[in-house]
């Protein structure tokens, strides 16, 4: 009851927000080139990540210069997080730029990068920004951040927001009946009857062992194994793992974003000790492992399993979105110098 009562200034504060943005009240900065939002209605983790990296694959394969933007939650003292350290490894030709101020991100990204096209990870609720193509991600395990507010719930505004969208992406549909999908979707078209809706999954493709060694899902598969993760979802993830044919013997959740100081990292090896002779490897996310970086874990071969973005439905419709900021990139890299 507590937390109830103390969404209520929330999302007072949120939808006073909104409203200075939307009567124009409060600025809103135009970097002058296309800019692709990818962002949540809800906190913690909906599976933006394989997005953002297929967005970027997309534009890269037509030649188009491509940077991130991002706030850069959880990086600390260090130049990058652990979500930079994971696109610069999955994308290392997209210069990524971590900055609480988005607007100086976009900025340095255009003048000093020479970038035609940006990405801003989740940017749905920060407006400063304009935007070109407002994409939401909704994860079909929680879409709604159990219908509160924070801190009551997960929701970071209310689902009204979905009116300022341009296409909506339903992550992890293979993990709930399909009829619960349609329920979602109904929802979302209440709030906004036209949006294109793209059913997608995250496809586990192999195992990655530090630094670069690829292993086949098989190497899992029918193994007793330990999992170990530090994102907002882990009960999806551990889901993937046994999807893959592994049985979970046991399971560490830090907290998402954890910096894996020392002490954690020492009290993971007598973990990972304890987990006995018939547990042969510890299954880690790409997040975790590019800050564990070692190949073993307590004794135990450490190795990240690695998620692809998989579309089932409504890819027309995110092609025709890129497909118009394309042309307008080709139109103005072909306009003549004054």
């Amino acid at each position: 009851g507590f937390l109830r009562l103390a969404s209520v200034p929330y999302g007072i504060a949120v939808a006073a927000r909104n409203r200075g943005y939307d009567r124009g009240s409060k600025p809103i900065h135009d970097c002058g080139v296309p800019v692709i939002s990818v962002g949540n209605l809800t906190t913690g983790g909906t599976g933006k990540t394989p997005i953002v990296c297929f967005l970027a694959q997309w534009l890269r394969q037509r030649d188009m210069r491509v940077a991130i933007v991002s706030r850069g939650y959880g990086r600390g003292e260090h130049d990058s997080n652990d979500e930079a350290m994971e696109l610069h490894a999955r994308l290392p030709d997209v210069p990524h730029v971590q900055d609480p101020d988005r607007v100086e991100a976009a900025r340095i990204a255009v003048e000093e990068l020479d970038a035609q096209v940006i990405l801003m990870d989740d940017g749905f609720q920060h407006r400063r920004l304009h935007r070109d193509l407002n994409l939401v991600v909704i994860d079909a395990t929680c879409p709604f951040g159990y219908g509160y507010l924070l801190p009551r719930g997960l929701l970071r505004e209310s689902i009204v927001g979905l009116q300022r969208a341009d296409l909506v992406v339903i992550t992890r549909c293979h993990a709930v009946a399909d009829a619960k999908v349609g329920e979602i979707e109904q929802l979302i078209r209440a709030k906004n009857s036209t949006i294109p809706i793209v059913r997608s999954n995250h496809q586990p493709t192999t195992l990655l062992e530090f630094p670069s060694t690829l292993l086949p899902l098989e190497t899992i598969s029918q193994q007793s194994v330990g999992v170990v993760s530090a994102i907002g979802n882990p009960e999806a993830f551990e889901q993937t793992v046994r999807d893959c044919g592994a049985t979970i013997k046991d399971a560490v959740r830090l907290p998402d974003h954890d910096a894996y100081a020392p002490e954690t990292v020492e009290r993971l090896r007598l973990w990972a000790r304890e987990l006995g002779p018939q547990v042969s490897s510890v299954v880690c996310t790409h997040k975790d492992l590019v800050k564990l970086q070692s190949d073993r874990l307590g004794g135990k071969r450490l190795a990240a399993l690695q998620i692809e973005l998989t579309l089932d439905s409504g890819v027309e419709s995110l092609t025709r979105c890129l497909a118009a900021i394309a042309m307008r990139i080709d139109a103005e890299s072909n306009q003549e110098p004054c």
